[in-house]
């Protein structure tokens, strides 16, 4: 049995968030996010550091748009998000949300989104080099490592194409990790993957959060998924509706995964 975690400062805190979209050619407004609030004196605490958040519901109830605004991938049409202390509304320039993005959140999608004609170390290395604070000789040495704690050390020099969709989703973890960020969000990162490459990934993921204190926040449709988090927070239309907590995190089995699947 794993030591009991221990959650640290609070690291992300929702207040009120609503997004509205307009439809295109019509005065009509659809709603994404609904006054939803993660903070005290609600029924969903704000995420601290070290936790593993999971978010899950229908499609097109809100939860990528829910992740997006965690990120600052999109702005709130109203309400408050504050991200390691700071408040982050639709008024906040494009330049400081890119440099809290490259600082502060790591990122990983449901497709890879790596470079295709860069090898995984160089992959790895991109947002180290637009960070611009190491050396080169650094950012190799930094990146060989993460590649290494991701098990793919002897990849280092393949191309994304020479890479099993399992080993590019590595990379693209290996990638969100480089400049050490606070936060790590994923959505969907095993929708493409099989079975046993999805328990692969998700179980670096849980060897992040609890090895390397990162906090998790992923969106996944997948309930099989659910006991990897600390939490999990369900949305439908736009609202949060219900939560679950799991006292103790733990990995799927292999074995006894395919033999339910059968």
């Amino acid at each position: 049995m794993a030591a009991p975690k221990v959650l640290g400062e609070v690291v992300l805190r929702l207040e009120s968030v609503s997004k509205n979209y307009s439809l295109k050619g019509s005065s009509e407004m659809v709603s994404a996010l609904r006054d939803v609030s993660m903070c005290e004196g609600t029924p969903y605490a704000p995420i601290r550091e070290k936790e593993f958040v999971m978010i899950r519901g229908p499609s097109g109830g809100g939860k990528t748009t829910l992740l997006n605004m965690m990120g600052t991938i999109d702005a709130p049409t109203s309400g408050t998000i504050t991200i390691i202390g700071t408040p982050i509304t639709a008024a906040c320039e494009d330049d400081f949300l890119s440099n809290l993005r490259l600082t502060k959140i790591g990122f990983v999608f449901q497709t890879f989104n790596l470079i295709s004609t860069m090898s995984a170390v160089e992959n790895v290395e991109l947002p180290m080099a637009l960070l611009g604070k190491l050396e080169a000789n650094e950012m190799r040495k930094r990146a060989k490592l993460l590649l290494k704690i991701v098990g793919l050390r002897d990849r280092a020099t393949h191309l994304p194409s020479e890479l099993s969709g399992g080993e590019q989703q590595r990379v693209t973890i290996a990638r969100a990790l480089a400049n050490n960020p606070k936060i790590l969000l994923l959505d969907e990162p095993t929708g493409d993957l099989d079975t046993v490459n999805t328990i692969e990934i998700m179980d670096l993921v849980l060897r992040i959060n609890r090895e390397v204190g990162t906090t998790c926040v992923m969106v996944t449709h997948n309930p099989d998924l659910e006991v990897y988090a600390d939490r999990i927070l369900y949305v439908e239309d736009g609202h949060f509706v219900r939560q679950a907590i799991n006292e103790e995190q733990c990995c799927l089995e292999l074995e006894e995964y395919l033999k339910m699947q059968a």
